[in-house]
């Protein structure tokens, strides 16, 4: 069929059903070519959305529909701005800092996801990705172009830095990052330190350059409290009751 041959699989599969609907119910031909384009358009968007859903490497699905805003430290009014995006188009920097277990790692989840949706392209990292990322492209000295390849991404996220030190390869990786990243795209960290005690973890120099280029057009956001998975636990929240 000509739909196969100019790759239009969506029309295809609406042919079945909506030409004999056209027919029985005597649609003007513009109409039928209206339907099936808008069906075609459609079924290309939730085939986009998906592939940069699936591209993005989010660990673990979290959105903004299991997001509990009400019991989040973040300042509603903050959690709002975010939520729109704009600093994404502005290309500004987000760091979330703060204890173990606030939420820091769901809220950049669901802002990614929230990306996609909006037709971004999002890329998530562990830190220690990036160090796997280095080792695997040293041998053969493509690591500028691998990051190249990442600087394709609208908003790149780098999560749970802080937790143990850094490895040299993940504190280069990282600093290779936010400096391809400098000015150009929006990176959002995610660390139980404030961005200001990255030296704690990776080479001083390599941290005052990193810290420098990521706070430069970046907003800074501070979570407090007990850890909402311990609090969970506590209150026989974590599992379902044994019969």
């Amino acid at each position: 069929m000509l739909t196969k041959r100019l790759k239009l699989p969506h029309i295809r599969r609406a042919l079945t059903d909506l030409i004999p609907t056209a027919k029985a119910q005597r649609w003007d031909p513009a109409e039928v070519v209206r339907v099936l384009l808008a069906e075609e358009a459609a079924g290309r968007d939730a085939a986009n959305l998906r592939t940069r859903r699936h591209r993005a490497g989010f660990p673990a699905g979290k959105t903004f529909g299991d997001w509990r805003e009400e019991i989040s430290s973040i300042p509603r009014r903050t959690q709002d701005a975010l939520r729109t995006l704009e600093w994404v188009t502005n290309i500004e920097n987000l760091s979330i800092c703060g204890p173990s277990g606030t939420g820091k790692s769901h809220f950049c989840e669901a802002l990614g996801q929230a990306a996609v949706e909006a037709g971004h392209i999002v890329t998530w990292f562990s830190i220690e990705d990036l160090g796997a990322l280095v080792r695997r492209h040293r041998v053969d000295d493509s690591i500028s172009r691998a990051i190249a390849k990442v600087m394709r991404s609208d908003l790149i996220f780098v999560d749970d830095i802080g937790l143990l030190p850094v490895s040299p390869d993940a504190a280069e990786g990282f600093y290779r990052l936010v400096d391809a990243a400098y000015e150009r795209r929006t990176l959002a960290v995610s660390s139980n330190l404030h961005p200001s005690g990255f030296d704690k973890i990776m080479p001083k120099t390599l941290a005052t350059a990193t810290v420098d280029r990521l706070l430069h057009h970046a907003h800074i956001v501070v979570t407090e409290g007990d850890s909402y998975r311990l609090t969970q636990a506590t209150n026989g929240e974590g599992v379902r009751p044994l019969n």
